[in-house]
């Protein structure tokens, strides 16, 4: 039997890195089952669909990314979380990441670097994810 593919919810307010995001989760064999384009949609979809991983923008409308990860964090203090920020704020980075954020990502690096980082973590991740599945 084949392993299930990795559900992953993907919140930017640029449709273009959505696209971008969901083009790399498919190459790397996961499954985007929701898109938002503001916090308060990522964290109502989170709810929802309880993906896997979940990639959120720290800078989006209604509802920050700040604030929806802590909402994602109290439906599920276990959720995996990669945060995708425009500029290099260090405060804002440590904040997401002591709300529970197990990494982050420049949306400022080259789309090849984006992919890497994403690749390089993936292996890591799905192993813990099947692992937590009892796979």
């Amino acid at each position: 039997m084949e392993p299930r593919r990795i559900r992953v919810l993907i919140a930017d307010d640029e449709p273009h890195i959505r696209a971008l995001l969901g083009a790399f989760i498919a190459q790397l064999g996961g499954e985007v089952v929701a898109t938002a384009g503001d916090g308060e949609e990522a964290a109502r979809l989170y709810e929802q669909h309880r993906p896997d991983l979940s990639l959120l923008d720290i800078n989006m409308p209604r509802l920050s990314g700040e604030l929806a990860i802590s909402r994602i964090m109290q439906i599920n203090p276990e959720a995996l979380v990669i945060m995708l920020t425009a500029q290099d704020s260090v405060d804002s980075v440590r904040r997401c990441i002591d709300l529970g954020a197990r990494n982050y990502i420049l949306k400022s690096n080259p789309a090849e670097k984006i992919f890497e980082l994403i690749r390089d973590s993936w292996g890591e991740y799905v192993a813990e994810i099947r692992g937590e599945a009892g796979g």
